[in-house]
């Protein structure tokens, strides 16, 4: 079964009502699945995979990279961004991921730079470190 991103994965009644017990209307046709559970699963997996937000981080930078940290995780969406300071303080709701960057650049000797996330390059930091390169 193959189901694309902009096909509705709900299963609807005959009058167009998906909002309760699929019982509370004796009248109401009984709501059959259109697959078992496995192909069901897969073709939800395929739908979040092609829909996910990607994933990035507002790094602040200290001096002229004496020390950083991530200050806020975000997610970017077709039409905007959702970033959260990992304090848990701060919350924007943006056109773009570049605009996040402003607002954790202000302090002095402080830059702040957007880094999308690389799933491949987990573990660079150790490696760097021990290759003395950083």
């Amino acid at each position: 079964m193959t189901v694309r991103a902009d096909q509705a994965l709900s299963l609807e009644a005959d009058n167009g009502r998906h909002d309760g017990d699929p019982g509370e209307n004796a009248n109401s046709p009984a709501l059959v699945s259109l697959c078992d559970e496995a192909d069901f699963a897969e073709a939800v997996e395929g739908v979040v995979a092609d829909e996910a937000p990607r994933l990035f981080a507002i790094v602040q930078v200290y001096g002229a990279r004496l020390d950083g940290r991530i200050a806020a995780w975000g997610m970017a969406f077709d039409d905007h961004a959702e970033v959260i300071g990992v304090e848990g303080r701060t919350h924007m709701s943006l056109r773009s991921p570049a605009l996040a960057v402003r607002g954790f650049g202000q302090l002095p000797d402080v830059t702040a730079r957007l880094v999308w996330v690389n799933p491949d390059a987990a573990g660079a930091p150790d490696e760097l470190h021990a290759l003395g390169l950083c």
